[in-house]
């Protein structure tokens, strides 16, 4: 699809697999990107050295609503404007609700629900303010709509970010604002790619269970992303976009 040229691009969490992939996607694309994460500038730019276009870094986190605020402040200054803002830093805990601690639930919700309504709505403020025709979209997982052990608060999260979604996207509507939610199923990225970088044979159970018979990998994660915020989806918003191989046909 042809992409709007020269947009700039919010993305948060921007230094794990999949933010680095749909920064990679965008600036290769021709667009400038701001990344946060929490990462200090010195060691994020480390890893982003070799990334080529435009593009800056900015050390946020992202269930700081007045830290929020400041880095779109940053980036107006710098770039006059945002065209998409991509809501994709979170957290997980692989632990059940027998174990997991008040501090980690507490923690997951800030980032991965908090945050993200503190990013998506102060972008959509900004959009509407400035009747721009702005993006949202939200990292979610198959994890909103399926029960998985070990994953409480990750999963609570997750599904109310999909609400989350719909809502805004409601609101915001008559501003020509889109807001989307992309949900992965199984990828090769995070805490995922860890664990399967030292035990492959859950890797390949993993596989086995989707009925494609595929891990999804970083990148196309990110070439969705940018499908979901070309022009030509001027009427998609509200909507869910599930990329897991069939996993949600076999697990309501």
């Amino acid at each position: 699809m042809q992409q709007l040229k020269e947009k700039v691009v919010l993305i948060s969490g921007a230094l794990g697999d999949i933010g680095m992939a749909i920064a990679t996607a965008y600036l290769r694309t021709g667009h400038a990107v701001s990344f946060c994460d929490i990462e200090p500038e010195e060691k994020a730019l480390q890893r982003l050295h070799k990334l080529q276009g435009t593009f800056e870094y900015h050390k946020v986190d992202v269930s700081d609503a007045t830290a929020v605020a400041n880095w779109i402040a940053a980036v107006l200054e710098r770039f006059g404007r945002i065209d998409d803002c991509i809501v994709n830093a979170a957290k997980v805990t692989l632990k059940d609700y027998r174990n997991i601690t008040p501090e980690a639930w507490k923690r997951e919700l800030e980032v991965n629900l908090n945050g993200a309504f503190y990013l998506a709505n102060a972008a959509a403020r900004y959009f509407s303010k400035a009747q721009v025709a702005g993006n949202i979209v939200f990292l979610g997982s198959w994890a909103a709509h399926a029960v998985h052990k070990n994953l409480p608060a990750y999963s609570v999260s997750k599904a109310g970010l999909r609400m989350l979604c719909q809502s805004m996207a409601l609101e915001y509507a008559p501003y020509g604002i889109r807001v989307n939610e992309l949900a992965p199923g199984y990828v090769n990225a995070g805490l995922s790619k860890e664990v399967w970088s030292t035990a492959p044979d859950l890797q390949e159970a993993a596989r086995n269970q989707v009925p494609l018979k595929r891990i999804i990998e970083a990148r196309e994660v990110a070439d969705q992303v940018l499908w979901i915020t070309a022009p030509e989806n001027r009427h998609l918003t509200g909507a869910t976009i599930l990329l897991d191989g069939g996993l949600s046909l076999i697990r309501p």
